[in-house]
């Protein structure tokens, strides 16, 4: 089934809550303030049943200007407005200040309701509509259907319901798939329960049970259930008005404004790119004045830098970027609405283009044709920029939520790209990666670099640890990420892969000349020493190599098999162990047990180095201590 949110709009006193009960049968002024001075507040909610079986959402918004921002936080959120004009008043300020705001946000589809015919003439009313008709004309509802309506008589409610019925078919849905996002509009506690958070699922599905992200202070909870216009139920789709019950959350921990996502998928900043435009009743803006941005159900104050002028003129537009004094959660093409510091009122509006935006100077054509790219280029050139911009391996199934597009259509735009040979493609656990193919033509050269200089620097160490590499190239990627792209190098041919580092293709691991000289000797003097090896130290010591190649020549010694590490103090020359295994085997299998001293006597050695060699052969099962005696292990 479709489901849409449906928001009202509209002048203080206009009608809008009582149309919504008429309509409904519920009365979405909850708080003992609204009753008792008979306005809207805050945003309420209901839902309406209509004919084609749609059940649609709704959100009754305060006209009054003084809670214009409760408003915002609830508007952004919806598919189809209802705009509500009295018959007895006609259009008013705040009528003219909401459709301000539903043309920022990119609403057009919608109905004006003309309320209140009761209480007027029929030759007034057709004025009235005449001039409702006239006024939303030059708006983003010129072809919204005008329906006179009265709550008090239930006169033309059914036409208008047969309308809404319309729209709502008409409307298109918004995408499931995506990863969820849940910008909060209301946050309360139920006793036995704990937090419950409620919006309008902007995009995703969430499922009861679900561990999801509380943006941008990133905690994470989990759902405990869900609700749908007071109905539980276990799942719900993008479109709907949710009710989220949150478990491992406290009530203070979350707050209108926040965003509940899928983890991973977005970053807070308090940096973002965009496309703005003023209103034709707004001053002038200069650079770097301080505005309020509303986006999603969130408010945050900050300073506007114009890209390309000093300033913007009314009904004109520009690129610009946010210096925000709080992170803010957005995605692109994602619509926001521009309210004047003080006095408040709204000027003007405008699209993310970079939600997560690095700091620029102004005037730089490189980045005003980047965000004319992102904002008019194809959807070849939108991902093709990304991706050039990303410095790093791209997940496929996160790009149409990032850019702002439909899956299919990123698919074809990517498959375009990729027989272009403009991006490198590869596979992790099912998943699609993509990256840039100049910068993977750059990487891969450096990759190389890296590695060969590891070889040179240390070489005799097997290759470059994997997770070191990935700390120094791409310490903000995951591992699975990253080892898809090492193996993406390899099967190119551009380096070699061993379990846990990296070589250059034909490395063969053979030291020097001068340092294979030295690492002949050091064995030689542990296969000599027998079963009474030396201290490291003194084995460097011996030979007049420096302490500071120890551990690379032991390390070497120990990988390659020649040196065998019987405990972190000692070491011992592999033949001399087998030889030694070889004794208290034959030992232990002329007679049952053997002691400590036993050995210590038939090698020849210490206690100190008799002791380390049994504990060794316990761990590999040779022998088995049995009180202060060894026995042999039966295979």
């Amino acid at each position: 089934m479709k489901h849409v949110t449906i928001g009202t709009a509209g002048h203080v006193d206009h009608g809008k809550t009582m149309l919504i009960k008429a309509l409904t049968g519920v009365d979405t002024d909850r708080l003992k303030e609204e009753k008792e001075r008979g306005i809207s507040i805050e945003l309420g909610f209901a839902y309406l049943d209509l004919p084609s079986g749609i059940r649609a959402g709704i959100i009754d918004v305060p006209g009054h200007e003084r809670f214009i921002k409760n408003m915002l936080a609830g508007i952004g959120g919806i598919d189809i407005v209802l705009l509500v004009v009295a018959a007895d008043e006609g259009v008013m300020p705040q009528t003219r200040e909401h459709v301000d705001i539903v043309q920022v946000l990119g609403i057009n589809r919608g109905v004006v309701a003309v309320t209140k015919t009761d209480l007027v003439e029929q030759e007034w009313l057709d004025l009235v509509v005449e001039d409702v008709r006239g006024y939303i004309a030059a708006t983003s509802l010129a072809d919204a259907p005008i329906v006179p309506v009265s709550a008090a008589t239930g006169s033309g409610l059914k036409q208008l319901v047969a309308v809404v019925d319309e729209l709502v078919q008409a409307a298109q849905e918004r995408p499931a798939a995506g990863p969820v996002r849940l910008p909060i509009d209301r946050v309360f506690t139920i006793a036995g329960f704990g937090t419950v958070v409620t919006g309008t699922l902007v995009s995703g599905t969430i499922e009861e049970g679900d561990s999801l992200a509380v943006l941008p202070q990133k905690a994470t909870a989990r759902v405990r259930s869900l609700q749908v216009h007071k109905t539980k139920t276990g799942t719900v789709r993008a479109g709907q008005r949710v009710a989220v019950n949150l478990a491992g959350l406290e009530r203070q921990a979350v707050a209108r404004g926040d965003v509940l996502a899928t983890p991973g998928f977005f970053t807070p900043t308090r940096t973002l790119d965009g496309r703005i435009f003023l209103l034709k009743s707004a001053k002038t803006l200069k650079n770097r004045a301080r505005v309020r941005v509303h986006l999603g159900a969130s408010e945050i104050t900050g300073r506007v830098l114009l890209l390309d002028r000093d300033e913007l003129e009314p009904e004109d537009s520009c690129y610009a970027q946010f210096i925000l004094d709080e992170p803010i959660v957005a995605g692109r093409l994602d619509r926001f609405v521009l309210r004047s510091v003080s006095p408040v009122t709204t000027i003007g509006g405008g699209t993310v283009l970079e939600p997560v935006a690095k700091r620029h100077k102004r005037f730089r054509k490189d980045v005003l044709d980047y965000l004319g790219t992102v904002e008019t280029g194809s959807p070849a050139e939108k991902v093709a920029h990304y991706l050039g911009n990303a410095r790093a391996p791209v997940e496929a199934g996160g790009l149409p939520n990032m850019l702002g597009l439909d899956k299919d259509t990123v698919e074809a735009a990517v498959a375009e790209l990729a027989t272009a040979k403009r991006i490198r493609t590869y596979d992790v656990d099912n998943q699609r990666l993509l990256i840039d193919a100049d910068y993977y033509t750059q990487l891969a050269r450096r990759v190389g670099e890296l590695v060969a200089d590891y070889h040179r620097d240390y070489p005799l160490r097997e290759g470059y640890p994997r997770e070191e590499l990935r700390s120094r190239l791409f310490p903000g990627i995951g591992s699975r990420v990253f080892q898809g792209f090492l193996q993406k190098l390899a099967d190119d041919g551009a380096v070699a892969l061993l379990p846990q580092v990296v070589t250059s293709v034909g490395f063969t691991g053979e030291p020097p000349a001068a340092v294979n000289s030295a690492l002949t000797a050091l064995e030689d003097v542990y296969r000599e020493a027998r079963f009474q090896p030396p201290r490291w130290e003194d084995a460097f010591a011996q030979l007049n190599i420096a302490p500071a190649s120890a551990v690379e020549y032991l390390n070497y010694l120990i990988r390659a098999g020649m040196l065998v590490k019987l405990s972190e103090e000692q070491l011992i020359h592999r033949d001399a162990l087998r030889d030694a295994q070889n004794i208290i085997v034959r030992a232990l299998q002329e007679k049952a047990e053997i002691s400590l001293g036993e050995v210590r006597d038939l090698l020849n050695t210490s206690r100190k180095h008799a002791l380390p060699l049994l504990e060794y052969l316990d761990a590999k099962r040779v022998t088995r201590r049995m009180g202060d005696t060894r026995v042999l292990m039966k295979k």
